[in-house]
C-alpha cells in the first residue's frame, strides 16, 4: 500500500539535483570559454597589444597543470561540496582581481599573476564537480548524463565568446565581470551529496591514484584529442588568412566543429550506452582523418570537412574517457582521475597553442597527426592483446567445463 505513495520521490530527488549539476557545470565552463577574448581586449589597453591576452590564457592553464593534483588530494580530507565551493569562491575571487586590475590600469603582471591564480584551482574543481556527477545518477544512467554534458560544454564554448566580445566593445571589464558573475553559479547552485569524508589513514592511502598503464594510455588519447581541436579554433583566423579570406572568416572552423560536436552530444545523450572498443577506434580514425584533410587541404572545403569530421566525434569520445577512467579507479579517486584528464586536456592546448606560436600551421599538424597516429596504435594494441586475453579466457573455461564430461564417458 505505500508504493504508490514512496515510488515518485526518489525521480524528485534524483532529478532536482541533477538539473542543478547540469546547471552549475554550464557557470563553471563560461570564465574558460569567454577568457581568450575577455583576455586579449584587457590586455589591449594595458599592453597596447591584444596578443598579450594569450599570454595571460598561457600562465592560466599552465597554473591549472601544476596545480590540479596537489589541490585535488587536499580536497580528499575534506567535505566534497563544501571544498568544491571553496574552489569555485578563489577562483571568482581571483577573475575578480583581474576585473578590478584592468579596471584602475594596474601593472600587467599584476594582472597576469591574478590569472594565475584563477587557473591554479580550476582543475582541481573540475575533478571535484566531475566526481559528484557519479552520486547524482546511476551508472546505466551515466553515459547519457555525460553526452547531456559534452552538448552543453559545446553549447557554452560557442556562446561565451560572443558573449564576451558584445560586452567588450562596451568595456573590457563588462567582459570580465560577466565572467566573475556567471562563473560564481556552481557555488549557488551545488547540490548537496552524502559522502563520508576520507580521513582515515586507510582510507587515505587508497584515495591517492596510481597512474597506471591503463589510465596514462586514455589521458595520452584525451591530450591528443584535445591537441587536434585546439589546432583547429587557435590556427582559425591563421587558415582564414592563408586562404586569402578576411580575419574574421575564421570563426567557420571552430563553428563548423562546435555544430558537429553538439550533434555528436546530443547521440551520444539518445543512444546512453557505453561503445564497443572497435567503436572507440574507429572515432580515434576518423578524428586523425579531419586532422589529416585540415594538414593536407588546399581549400576552404577541405579544411571544412576537416573540422567537421573532428567536432563529429568529439562528445563521444570526451564522453568515453570519463566513462572508461570512471571504471579504471575506486570512488575515492575519481576526483584526482578527473583532474588528470582536465590536465591532459590542457597539455594537449598548450602543445598546439605552443607549435603554433613557434612554428608552422603545417608543422603543427604534422605533430598533432602524429600524436593522434601513436594514440590509435597503442589503443589498438591494447584492444588486441584484451581480445585474444578474452578469447585464452574461453577456451580455458571451455576445457574447464569439458572435462567432467569426458570423466563420465571414460567411465561408462
Amino acid at each position: 500500500m505505500t508504493h504508490p505513495v514512496t515510488a515518485p520521490a526518489p525521480a524528485r530527488r534524483t532529478d532536482g539535483p541533477l538539473l542543478r549539476w547540469y546547471l552549475s557545470y554550464g557557470s563553471f565552463t563560461v570564465p574558460q570559454a569567454a577568457a581568450p577574448i575577455a583576455f586579449a581586449l584587457i590586455a589591449l589597453p594595458l599592453t597596447g597589444d591584444a596578443a598579450s591576452g594569450a599570454a595571460m590564457m598561457t600562465v592560466m592553464t599552465l597554473a591549472q597543470v601544476v596545480g590540479a593534483v596537489p589541490v585535488t588530494r587536499i580536497g580528499q580530507r575534506f567535505d566534497r561540496i563544501r571544498f568544491l565551493r571553496t574552489l569555485i569562491g578563489l577562483r571568482t575571487l581571483a577573475l575578480a582581481a583581474i576585473a578590478v586590475l584592468a579596471g584602475i590600469g594596474a601593472p600587467f603582471e599584476l594582472v597576469v599573476a591574478a590569472a594565475a591564480a584563477a587557473g591554479v584551482v580550476n582543475g582541481a574543481a573540475f575533478g571535484h564537480l566531475r566526481a559528484v556527477l557519479n552520486h547524482l545518477v546511476p551508472a546505466g544512467r551515466l553515459p547519457r548524463a555525460l553526452g547531456i554534458t559534452a552538448t552543453l560544454n559545446e553549447v557554452v564554448f560557442a556562446a561565451a565568446p560572443v558573449l564576451a566580445s558584445v560586452l567588450g566593445a562596451l568595456s573590457p571589464q563588462a567582459a570580465a565581470w560577466a565572467m566573475v558573475v556567471l562563473g560564481v553559479g556552481p557555488v549557488l547552485l551545488l547540490p548537496q551529496v552524502h559522502e563520508g569524508c576520507s580521513v582515515d589513514g586507510e582510507t587515505s592511502r587508497t584515495a591517492k591514484l596510481q597512474v597506471t598503464p591503463m589510465i596514462a594510455v586514455w589521458l595520452l588519447c584525451a591530450a591528443s584529442s584535445s591537441a587536434a581541436i585546439a589546432a583547429i579554433e587557435i590556427g582559425a583566423v591563421s587558415m582564414a588568412v592563408d586562404f586569402g579570406l578576411e580575419p574574421s572568416w575564421g570563426v567557420l572552423f571552430p563553428l563548423a566543429l562546435c555544430l558537429t560536436s553538439i550533434t555528436g552530444g546530443i547521440w551520444v545523450s539518445v543512444r546512453n550506452a557505453m561503445p564497443r572498443r572497435r567503436t572507440v577506434l574507429a572515432w580515434l580514425m576518423v578524428m586523425a582523418l579531419g586532422v589529416l584533410s585540415v594538414m593536407a587541404g588546399h581549400s576552404v572545403a577541405a579544411t571544412l570537412v576537416g573540422a567537421l569530421l573532428v567536432g563529429l566525434v568529439l562528445a563521444p569520445l570526451a564522453t568515453y574517457y570519463q566513462l572508461v577512467l570512471d571504471r579504471l579507479v575506486v570512488p575515492e579517486q575519481r576526483a584526482e582521475v578527473f583532474a588528470l584528464l582536465r590536465t591532459a586536456n590542457a597539455l594537449g592546448i598548450i602543445t598546439s597553442s605552443a607549435l603554433i606560436s613557434l612554428a608552422s600551421l603545417t608543422a603543427t599538424f604534422s605533430v598533432v597527426l602524429a600524436l593522434m597516429s601513436m594514440a590509435i596504435l597503442v589503443i589498438g594494441c591494447v584492444f588486441a592483446a584484451a581480445r585474444l586475453h578474452a578469447r585464452r579466457l574461453r577456451r580455458e573455461r571451455g576445457r574447464t567445463e569439458d572435462a567432467p564430461r569426458r570423466e563420465r564417458i571414460d567411465v561408462h
